[in-house]
């Protein structure tokens, strides 16, 4: 960013901004009286725990909160105070002043239209090309922003592309319009590592080229590093600091930044000496008790009569008190191995073992009890817990399923798990929806656990949770380990808390295996080009050094043959 833009009227300004919502239990307010100012060319970061009011504030810049919102002071997109335009006033400033990216590209696009269809519609609807023109002009858009053979796949639907690809469609059609103003919400979240940060860098460089300024909502103090030019950290509401990114993650001055930072999981430095005591250690390891056991595992998909290998040749192991992470990107396998453990996949070919038992050779009753040793932590706990059932009820689900206990041990066994994850007995009687997301996560931990199970599979248990809550849920599942001695199999695509937790680690490319061993080896000095790339694409929170890792992993890039925008 220039220093003159500093001087420059603000692109994007909140004057005193308060909003509360009417609710069953009366009023709650979600912002209050907050002020910020984004400027033509510079990458706002507004950071924050769920429910601190990051998504409030965007959403009443784009005019789209809620018919029960109340909201007072100001604003103002270049200069229109969009708190009291018109509505329809408010849908014209929309895509030609102000865009949005959101978290999850799927909902954003609609699955029935083809990718042409929404982009020229867009653009259409705004004025800005019709028919042949606006095609051309939506081609180039999505050249812009990195997607390859624009010209055929515009022609296709939503779901013939990968997430990444998705989101740069997004993004495409969020300039479409060549707005002064994008409001990126969560865009790397759902990503993994190495697309994440290509989403990055076509940020930074539509900010340079177009001179956009963009209002970035993230819990990523990584992501926060390598693209923000100032910090805007909100706590319950209220702005408790702001600053030069630099300033901000380096030198914080409010209690909470700290916290935050603090949380950020982070790739430890390990000295190859370490690394390589780390390999002789696991080779020399005696009296492991085996609880799950791959060799030459292939697994398929049937795919309307034509079968589709997911998973090829993979092999490895797990023992008792020992956490094994799987990383890769999407598309990868690792979630397909955590199905085919659980039971939701055949085996195709080779084995895969539970305490020396073949689940490809088991009847399905004598698989179903093999499956009551195996606990499970999915990544959405609000999808996994039935939202009709109070919490207590949830927990011993699986004791009902499988015949465990009488109506009273039951109730002892939920009360004891709840301690065991730090949650008050109190919330027995209370519904899904009234925890926080970390909390009901923990619910489904403890409901994970309520068969003493040795196998616990772990796929992507933190990755859709605020820094702060993902530190005390690992730290959580590091401690329930201590107790309960089960083996993990942890599925993640965030290296950082691979490295914390897992003592070894699989590396998973295009179903197989890339690169495996002891996790100090692999993550710290890994021999394959895949692994490099995944580890150079992870970012830290300390943008300085982002800066030489960003720099790094485009010449890293550059040396394996691959060709930059």
């Amino acid at each position: 960013m220039n220093a003159s833009t500093t001087t420059a009227a603000p692109v994007l300004s909140f004057r005193d901004l308060k909003v509360s919502f009417d609710t069953e239990f009366g009023s709650v307010d979600a912002v209050k009286g907050l002020s910020l100012d984004v400027h033509a060319g510079e990458v706002v970061a507004l950071v924050g725990e769920s429910g601190s009011g990051k998504s409030v504030t965007s959403t009443a810049a784009m005019g789209l909160l809620p018919a029960n919102a109340h909201i007072t002071g100001s604003a103002s997109v270049v200069g229109h105070d969009v708190v009291s335009m018109a509505p329809e006033a408010v849908r014209k400033l929309r895509a030609t002043e102000v865009a949005m990216v959101f978290q999850e590209p799927m909902t954003a696009l609609n699955p029935v239209l083809t990718v042409e269809k929404q982009m020229t519609e867009a653009l259409e609807l705004h004025g800005m090309a019709y028919g042949a023109e606006a095609k051309k002009r939506a081609i180039e858009l999505l050249e812009l922003v990195g997607l390859p053979d624009p010209a055929r796949r515009i022609k296709q639907y939503p779901h013939q592309f990968s997430g990444g690809q998705r989101q740069r469609i997004v993004i495409a059609m969020a300039i479409s319009c060549d707005p002064k103003v994008i409001i990126a919400d969560e865009p790397t979240t759902a990503l993994d590592v190495t697309v994440q940060a290509e989403i990055l860098d076509l940020l930074r460089r539509l900010k340079d080229e177009l001179g956009t300024g963009i209002l970035l909502i993230t819990h990523s103090m990584g992501v926060v590093a390598d693209l923000a030019d100032r910090v805007a950290v909100m706590y319950r509401g209220n702005l408790v600091e702001t600053g030069a990114a630099g300033e901000v993650l380096t030198q914080p001055e409010h209690p909470y930044t700290k916290k935050l930072l603090d949380a950020v999981p982070k790739l430890s430095e390990v000295r190859e000496e370490e690394s390589v005591q780390a390999e002789q250690d696991d080779a020399t390891a005696t009296g492991r008790r085996l609880v799950l056991e791959a060799r030459d595992l292939v697994l398929e998909y049937d795919m309307r009569g034509k079968k589709f290998r997911a998973v090829e040749g993979v092999s490895f192991d797990l023992a008792s008190n020992e956490i094994l992470g799987i990383v890769g990107e999407s598309g990868s396998g690792k979630s397909t191995v955590a199905k085919a453990v659980l039971g939701l996949l055949p085996v195709a070919d080779g084995t895969l073992a539970v305490r020396g038992t073949d689940l490809a050779q088991l009847s399905p009753r004598k698989a179903r009890e093999v499956r009551k040793k195996i606990g499970v932590v999915f990544q959405d706990p609000a999808a996994s817990l039935n939202p009709r059932f109070p919490i207590g009820d949830c927990i011993i689900e699986p004791m009902i399923i499988h015949k465990v206990g009488n109506r009273k041990e039951r109730q002892a066994r939920a009360a004891e798990l709840l301690d065991a994850v730090r949650m008050p007995r109190s919330v027995l009687n209370r519904y899904p929806h009234e925890l926080s997301g970390g909390q009901r996560q923990r619910i489904s931990i403890a409901r994970a656990l309520t068969l003493k199970p040795e196998l616990l599979i772990a796929d992507e248990p933190t990755s859709a949770l605020d820094v702060s809550v993902q530190a005390s849920v690992l730290a959580m599942i590091g401690e329930l380990q201590e107790e309960y001695e089960f083996a993990c199999l942890f599925v993640s695509h965030d290296l950082a808390v691979v490295d914390m937790l897992a003592s070894h680690v699989v590396v998973m490319q295009n179903g197989k295996t890339v690169e495996q061993g002891p996790t100090r080896r692999v993550l710290h000095h890994p021999q394959q080009d895949y692994t490099k790339r995944l580890i150079a694409a992870a970012p830290v929170p300390i943008p300085d050094e982002q800066r030489d890792r960003r720099e790094a992993r485009r010449q890293l890039l550059k040396e394996q043959g691959f060709t930059l925008d």
